[in-house]
């Protein structure tokens, strides 16, 4: 997996879509967009409570519209609920932890996708308590930063690039030692 790449903590009240729809027309593909969700998150609940026998065929139908948004996106994680994976990066990267559990969105799932272990726990512990996180895999540095700026723009409370992220908990080792 490139771990060139900038991600966004949301809030749980955040529209997805519109944070995709300005990644799209900002240049970045759904194929190289990420997302973790807890599995309180309201789309977490429609997942997991969608149905082919569902009786109301309206919410059916909005059921059956979101897994085919989420099925788009290059990988989506929600946390004992289940994940869908189109892009092979994505695959390849969190196919590292090599378990169902994990696969699903824990630390060892952020691992795979570039996040020092450190990092990966905070994250972990964070997207239980934020909303959604939000990652864009990018071949260039400066798509990445480009990237990190939409993430700012589209309301995240946390942004940064991956490179950022490291960087960042070496200077906090190096401080602590």
């Amino acid at each position: 997996m490139n771990t060139t790449a900038a991600y966004g903590f949301y809030p749980q009240d955040i529209v997805l879509t519109d944070i995709v729809s300005n990644l799209n027309q900002a240049g970045f593909e759904n194929e190289s967009i990420c997302m973790m969700l807890p599995p309180g998150h309201p789309i977490a609940s429609m997942v997991r409570d969608a149905s082919l026998f569902n009786a109301e065929k309206e919410a059916s139908a909005v059921t059956a519209g979101l897994i085919g948004w989420l099925s788009e996106l290059g990988a989506v994680l929600i946390p004992t609920v289940g994940f869908f994976i189109r892009s092979q990066a994505f695959f390849h990267a969190l196919m590292v932890a090599r378990e169902v559990p994990a696969l699903c969105g824990n630390a060892k799932t952020l691992v795979g996708l570039g996040f020092s272990e450190t990092e990966a726990e905070r994250f972990e512990d964070q997207l239980g308590n934020l909303g959604a996180l939000v990652y864009v895999s990018c071949t260039e540095g400066a798509k990445t930063l480009w990237a990190r700026e939409v993430l700012r723009h589209t309301g995240a409370q946390e942004a940064a690039t991956l490179e950022q992220s490291t960087q960042e908990e070496r200077l906090s080792a190096a401080a602590m030692a």
